[in-house]
């Protein structure tokens, strides 16, 4: 990076530490301090040769990272776990343990992972406003109905007062049981289990197929690969696309 002036909230959010959003909100509480002296004023330009510390940790600018990763199941997506599960990064290659995953996937599913050391991209990825869709092929015991995708598109509460909504189409009936592409815009935990089991057809197998423009091509399961400069920078304009059809 060239000696350039650029907002200390960016400046953050590139050296993957957290978002723009959450490097504002450490900004304003006094916990920045840019050359051993505090600064508060979230417009402040800085230069990349600034020393900047967030409480007493030093900062700096690292090679911004971008994957796309095929979990297989068995594995929870956390860095860390309490109760000594197998994580993926149990499995990931050392070169991308410092990536952090955008959104989760629990640990009998499979599929799209996106990890990332850039803070702001997690952000503007996950955002609820944002509303990136995410695409899934489920394997639901039973048969389902044509009513019950209304259902499941005029939406489900799966806790008290948490109202789950989600597109579904039948792609086909396998062994007595449905295969379904279902297309998520919430982020709630486990909703395609809990909607699915409300309406008393259970999950057998859930595979994440597509964040937004983002999919699983030329991946199997347990490998990875770089999202390369051109195909990031497609992501990005589809972002910024959505995002301003949202902000309408």
């Amino acid at each position: 990076m060239r000696n350039e002036k650029i907002r200390l909230n960016k400046y953050i959010a590139l050296t993957g530490f957290c978002s723009r959003r959450k490097a504002d909100e450490y900004i304003s509480s006094g916990k920045v301090r840019v050359n051993g002296i505090v600064i508060t004023e979230l417009g402040c330009q800085i230069s990349t040769k600034d020393r900047v510390m967030i409480g007493n940790q030093p900062i700096k600018p690292e090679t911004l990272t971008y994957i796309r990763y095929y979990k297989p199941a068995g594995y929870i997506t956390t860095m860390e776990d309490e109760k000594g599960r197998k994580t993926i990064y149990d499995i990931l290659p050392e070169e991308v343990q410092n990536l952090k995953p955008v959104g989760r996937l629990d640990k009998d599913s499979t599929g799209l992972l996106v990890l990332t050391n850039d803070g702001n991209f997690i952000n503007e990825l996950s955002h609820p406003a944002v509303k990136v869709p995410k695409t899934y092929r489920v394997c639901a015991k039973g048969k389902l109905t044509l009513n019950d995708l209304t259902l499941m598109e005029k939406g489900i509460e799966i806790e008290k007062g948490q109202i789950a909504y989600a597109y579904a189409q039948i792609i086909d009936f396998e062994d007595k049981n449905t295969v379904l592409e279902i297309v998520l815009y919430q982020g709630l935990n486990r909703q395609i289990r809990k909607m699915l089991d409300i309406l008393g057809h259970p999950v057998i197998s859930l595979k994440r197929t597509a964040i937004g423009p983002i999919d699983l091509s030329g991946l199997k399961k347990g490998e990875f690969k770089y999202i390369k400069p051109k195909q990031l920078q497609e992501i990005k304009n589809y972002l910024k696309k959505l995002n301003k059809i949202n902000s309408k």
